[in-house]
């Protein structure tokens, strides 16, 4: 029997779940619901579905922190599918949080990885950046307990793309650079900040173009790297302003860097589960292949770097082998 759309229905209409009151010091820690507004953050506004799938990964992200602060992990299980990735990337940042007060080396941001987040590893490793930004700390060896070494460094774009947040008004506007240690770290802190120009724009790829432009070229490959995740992991565009958005990055000359946060963000989602609608329909057209075809681009890359890939030039090194594993594909 097909699809007569009743689980849709159900999956829309229930109840968002409620966590208890956060209480003792850990209160102090707890996110408002405001910090979700993309009103009180200035950024660009669209109406309707793009403004609603922003905010609505921004509420997810801050009902997984508040979880751990109020010892509730296991109600995360109760977001929708679409969404929860987004909690354990806020339940990634209030582990490392606490961590970091606490100086207990890591521990409940491995025993989340190692439990609850299991599938949602790259989510809750990009939240552990946001929590070290939250502190004003940089997580210049990435962080512990990742379950690949190389994973370890989406911390720092997790870093990139909250500390963007905090200061949009000078990494947006201004265009500046935090004083970290390499040119490595400056990469992936930028594609963090693609992902965070993704919000800003509101999904708008025109918009986002421009703003990307407005970069120096040797930053603008990265930038548009963290463009392509987050337009296919958060979504918020539909599927002629996908097609509008590759269009701009090809103009650019990045339009590889695009397919390949794309892809990355593809095998991020298989791990998951099954892809929402929105990473499934996304992939043929920003990464040019189905989402299995782009997903195994990142595991070849990731053979090709031998036996013990782990530093921050081994993490871009492995983008570079997924973008060369597009171009082949499509002689670029």
């Amino acid at each position: 029997m097909g699809d007569t759309g009743t689980t849709t229905y159900l999956e829309q209409d229930r109840t968002e779940p409620t966590l208890s009151p956060v209480r003792g010091l850990r209160k102090m820690l707890a996110k408002k619901p405001l910090e979700a507004d993309l009103a009180q953050r200035r950024f660009r506004l669209r109406q309707g579905h793009p403004r609603e799938t922003i905010e609505g990964a921004e509420k997810s992200y801050l009902f997984g922190f508040n979880a751990v602060l109020s010892r509730e992990i296991g109600k995360i299980e109760e977001v929708s599918v679409e969404q929860r990735s987004f909690a354990y990337e806020g339940a990634g940042a209030a582990c490392t949080v606490l961590d970091l007060l606490t100086m207990t080396r890591g521990r409940r941001l491995h025993e989340l990885l190692a439990g609850p987040a299991q599938h949602h590893r790259h989510a809750a490793l990009l939240g552990a950046g946001r929590g070290h930004a939250l502190l004003r700390l940089r997580p210049v060896r990435g962080v512990r307990g990742a379950h690949h070494p190389l994973l370890r460094w989406l911390a720092v774009d997790g870093f990139g793309f909250q500390w963007s947040l905090q200061r949009a008004d000078r990494m947006v506007g201004e265009r500046i650079m935090p004083d970290l240690l390499t040119r490595a770290h400056c990469a992936i802190f930028d594609q963090g900040l693609g992902r965070l120009l993704w919000m800003h724009e509101c999904a708008s790829p025109d918009d986002l173009a421009t703003r990307i432009e407005a970069y120096p070229a040797p930053r603008r490959g990265d930038l548009w790297t963290g463009a392509g995740f987050a337009a296919t992991h958060l979504g918020g565009a539909d599927l002629d302003e996908l097609w509008w958005l590759t269009d701009h990055a090809g103009a650019d000359g990045f339009r590889p860097h695009l397919a390949q946060g794309c892809a990355f963000a593809v095998a991020a989602g298989l791990q998951a589960g099954p892809l929402p609608d929105h990473v499934a329909q996304a992939a043929p057209i920003l990464a040019g292949a189905e989402p299995d075809e782009a997903a195994l681009w990142t595991d070849g890359a990731l053979l090709e770097l031998g036996d013990d890939p782990h530093t921050h030039e081994d993490f871009l090194a492995w983008q570079f082998h997924t973008r060369r594993a597009w171009n082949r594909r499509h002689r670029y």
